[in-house]
C-alpha cells in the first residue's frame, strides 16, 4: 500500500515532522502511558493516507478513535470519549465501506471525490444542530468538564465524519476546525496536568495534516474531473 513513489517528498516530510513532534513532546512532557504517542502516530499516519483518498486511512482512524477514547476517559473528558467511541469510530467504519465501494477508475487506493449538493447541505445543518443539542444534554448530565468546548467538539466532529462518509473534500476543513477546538480543550487540561501538552502537540500536527488534506483533495478532484469526460467533479468558480 505504501509502494515506492506513492508518497511525494513533501508528504514524507510532513509525516516525518509530525511524527517527530509527537515523539519529542511525549519525551518532554510525558503522557502517563505509551498509549498517547502510539495513538498520535496512528492518527498522523491515518491523515496522510486520508489526504491521498486511500481507504486505509479510515481503517487507521477506527483504531485511533478507540485509543483516543481511552485517553479521554482517563482525563475525564467524557464528551470526547463519547464522541469518538459513539460517533467518530462507527462513522469511520461507514466511511471505510463507502470509500471501498467507490474507487476511482478501479483504483482501490483512491476514492472517487463526491460533490454534495445544496439541499444536502441544508439537511446536514439540521442534523448537526440536532446532534449537538442531544450531546450537550448528555454531557451536561455527566457533568463534563469544559462543557462548551466539548459540545463544540461534537459539532465539528459530526460535520467531519459525515463529510468523510460522503467523500467531500470539506471533511478535512471540518476536521481542521475540530483540531482547533481540541487544541484549546487540551491546553485547558494542561493547566492542571503538564503531560496533556503532548496531546496538544498531537492535535497541532493533525491540524497541519488536515489543512494539507483539503488542498490534496482539491487537486485530486480536479484531476479526476479532467480524467472523466463530461463529468464535473469539482465546479470551477
Amino acid at each position: 500500500m505504501s509502494k515506492k513513489g506513492y508518497f511525494s517528498t513533501g508528504e514524507k516530510l510532513l509525516w516525518s515532522i509530525s511524527a517527530a513532534a509527537v515523539l519529542l513532546s511525549f519525551a518532554l512532557f510525558g503522557g502517563g502511558t505509551l498509549l498517547t504517542p502510539v495513538a498520535s502516530l496512528v492518527g498522523v499516519t491515518s491523515l496522510i493516507y486520508n489526504a491521498k483518498g486511500n481507504p486505509f486511512g479510515q481503517l487507521l482512524m477506527v483504531l485511533f478513535s478507540l485509543m483516543y477514547g481511552v485517553i479521554s476517559w482517563q482525563e475525564r473528558y467524557y464528551g470526547e470519549m463519547i464522541t469518538y467511541l459513539g460517533m467518530t469510530m462507527p462513522m469511520a467504519v461507514f466511511a471505510l465501506i463507502s470509500w471501498l465501494r467507490n474507487p476511482f477508475g478501479g483504483n482501490r487506493a483512491e476514492v472517487t471525490v463526491n460533490r454534495i449538493r445544496r439541499g444536502e447541505w441544508g439537511l446536514l445543518c439540521l442534523l448537526t444542530l440536532a446532534v449537538t443539542v442531544l450531546f450537550f444534554l448528555i454531557l451536561r448530565a455527566f457533568e463534563t468538564q469544559q462543557l462548551f468546548f466539548s459540545s463544540l467538539s461534537v459539532t465539528t466532529s459530526f460535520l467531519a465524519v459525515y463529510l468523510t462518509w460522503r467523500r467531500s473534500p470539506f471533511f478535512a476543513v471540518a476536521y481542521a476546525a475540530n483540531d482547533a477546538v481540541l487544541i484549546v480543550l487540551w491546553c485547558l487540561a494542561a493547566v492542571h496536568d503538564q503531560s496533556c501538552l503532548s496531546v496538544v502537540v498531537c492535535f497541532a500536527a493533525f491540524l497541519a495534516n488536515d489543512i494539507y488534506g483539503y488542498l490534496s483533495w482539491r487537486r485530486m478532484a480536479k484531476r479526476q474531473a479532467a480524467a472523466v469526460e463530461g463529468v464535473t467533479v469539482w465546479p470551477e468558480k
